[in-house]
């Protein structure tokens, strides 16, 4: 059996039993949360598939963390990072142990992306499964989430809410296993699963409880086995137009803003040059089609109910705005695959190309002097321009005191700095700073600015992954308390308005700052981990040597990653 040695990316003898008909079978499921309680289940029902279409199948989990765990204190510094630790783990179970195909089932939010590009990474016949979102809780006559705890506690410490409500509502938010109901990440990189062909049409949208995903899984494990037999693999279904699609269904669905770094990942491990910019290029010509909560009042199982995404990606065909010939796990096209997807019944979830919620996407790239290599904001399309002056916070959690003792001034704009991929380390989300402000009712007059993150969640005047980064240097790193910073999405500028020549005074006093892990797994992802722009990914050869053989011995070449491949 041979495989790939990364040292040289020649074929190496490993010495592992010949098991090319042998499918690995990976979750991440674990009990720390909801997200990823019900995908045991879900992998058995893969396993099924698997034997039924006559292959061998072997179950396997890696780690997965729990941003609900992390947010706000220093285990969200370990999110992102878990991300490429899920492609890792992934490809040295496969290098090892020469399966010659792959099912991944994922729940939660860097788990979805990170079994992504691990399929693309190996380019062995693989299919991604969704694990499906939790239903919503109930609180006092309303839908709730995870994120109306979150503003709760915005709410309490302006003395509107109680201990006591506050406490009965995070009773309530998550009453089932699944990943959160609200238009996040995890749901956006399931509707991106669909759309770029690595899953079964119609596999995204049911919740974690239904039959159905049961299904699903016994459907992928077949569709597996079959790419397998037919010798189709990950380079032949995620090309640079099948990104584009995926980038599609992003904006119109009004999805994460965490896509604009795992779009970008998933295509390095394909060898497709797909940053940021071309990200929002499409956002700025792609209608948003969705009132799905942050941005609006539904949640996933509204969404289901009316179609889902496979009603967004037959809309999308039909309008012309989504390349319909791109090969998918079906063995089909992305256009006959989605020919016939059921169309929503009103428009109250689900708009048309004609009457859209908005002629262009909510999620925005901008650029200026404060960020020459791009930021990302989250927002309503069409708003004012916001100049204010900079408050500047070196960590998220002075300006999340600060913020709970109301110690900040309309028109503000919070500088959260040395938060990024390299400067946190593993660039934490700012959610529980943001949603304190929502809770506040200041979302939308105060902004933030950092080198950081945010949820899916979040949305308003909230500008992440700013860069270059505080940490290497970047503008970030010279703002002064008071300095004028000017943010005008609708014309794409995030600007310092401060003298050049002062700028290059600054510049010149600046010193690198040395974060507090000097050892283990967050200093080595500090060593390697590149830049925003590019998907914050953790390796930078060619993708060539990363690519295992053809589990029968012949190699497969992988290609450069500055390849542009259609």
């Amino acid at each position: 059996m041979s495989v790939i040695d990364s040292s040289n990316g020649r074929p190496a003898e490993f010495g592992a039993p010949s098991t090319a008909r042998a499918v690995g079978v990976v979750s991440t499921w674990n009990e720390a949360a909801p997200c990823n309680l019900a995908l045991r289940r879900q992998a058995a029902a893969v396993i099924q598939g698997v034997s039924i279409a006559g292959a061998q199948p072997y179950e396997f989990t890696t780690i997965t963390v729990t941003d609900g765990i992390a947010q706000g204190n220093h285990g969200m510094k370990s999110s992102l990072v878990s991300r490429d630790l899920i492609a890792d783990s992934v490809e040295h179970t496969m290098r090892v142990h020469g399966y010659g195909a792959l099912v991944g089932v994922a729940g939660c939010d860097k788990t979805l992306p990170g079994l992504m590009m691990a399929m693309c990474r190996l380019d062995l016949p693989a299919v991604f499964m969704f694990g499906g979102a939790t239903v919503p809780g109930s609180f006092r006559g309303r839908d709730v989430t995870a994120l109306d705890v979150a503003e709760g506690i915005g709410r309490l410490s302006t003395g509107d809410w109680s201990e006591e409500q506050l406490s009965e509502l995070e009773e309530r938010a998550c009453p089932a296993a699944g990943s959160c109901p609200m238009h996040a990440t995890a749901n956006t990189m399931a509707c991106v699963s669909e759309a770029i062909g690595l899953a079964l049409p119609g596999s995204a949208g049911p919740p974690a409880v239904h039959n159905a995903r049961d299904r699903f899984g016994r459907d992928s494990g077949i569709a597996a086995v079959a790419l397998m037999e037919r010798g189709v693999r990950p380079s032949d279904i995620v090309t640079r137009a099948a990104l584009e699609n995926a980038a599609v269904i992003v904006a119109a669905t009004g999805g994460s803003s965490n896509a604009t770094l795992h779009l970008p990942a998933i295509a390095y491990e394909c060898g497709i040059d797909f940053d940021l910019f071309a990200l929002g290029e499409i956002f700025q010509r792609t209608p948003h089609l969705t009132r799905l909560n942050p941005l609006g009042p539904h949640l996933q199982t509204d969404f289901y109910r009316e179609g889902g995404v496979g009603a967004v990606i037959r809309i999308l065909l039909e309008a012309g705005l989504m390349h319909p010939d791109c090969l998918t796990v079906t063995g089909k096209t992305l256009g006959e695959n989605y020919a016939d997807a059921p169309l929503p019944t009103t428009q109250e979830v689900i708009q048309s190309v004609e009457s859209p919620v908005a002629p262009s996407a909510p999620l925005a790239v901008l650029r200026g002097n404060l960020a020459p290599n791009g930021a990302v904001v989250k927002s309503t399309p069409g708003g004012q321009p916001h100049r204010g002056p900079a408050r500047v916070f070196e960590r998220e959690e002075d300006c999340l005191a600060a913020v709970l003792r109301r110690d900040y001034a309309e028109q503000d704009v919070l500088i959260i700095r040395y938060e990024g991929p390299r400067g946190g380390p593993g660039m934490r989300e700012m959610t529980q700073t943001t949603a304190a402000l929502y809770g506040q009712g200041l979302g939308d007059r105060v902004a933030l600015v950092t080198d950081g993150r945010f949820s899916g969640a979040t949305r308003g005047l909230c500008i992440g992954h700013v860069g270059p980064e505080a940490a290497v240097g970047g503008p970030l790193a010279l703002v002064q308390d008071g300095d004028l910073v000017l943010i005008d999405v609708a014309r794409g500028m995030l600007e310092l308005e401060v003298p050049e020549h002062e700028l290059d005074r600054r510049r010149a006093e600046w010193t690198p700052r040395e974060n507090e892990y000097q050892s283990g797994a967050l200093w080595k992802y500090a060593q390697g981990v590149g830049p925003a722009q590019f998907g914050a990914v953790t390796h930078t050869k060619s993708v060539s040597s990363f690519r295992l053989a053809d589990p029968q011995g012949s190699e497969r070449d992988g290609l450069g990653a500055a390849d542009t491949r259609g």
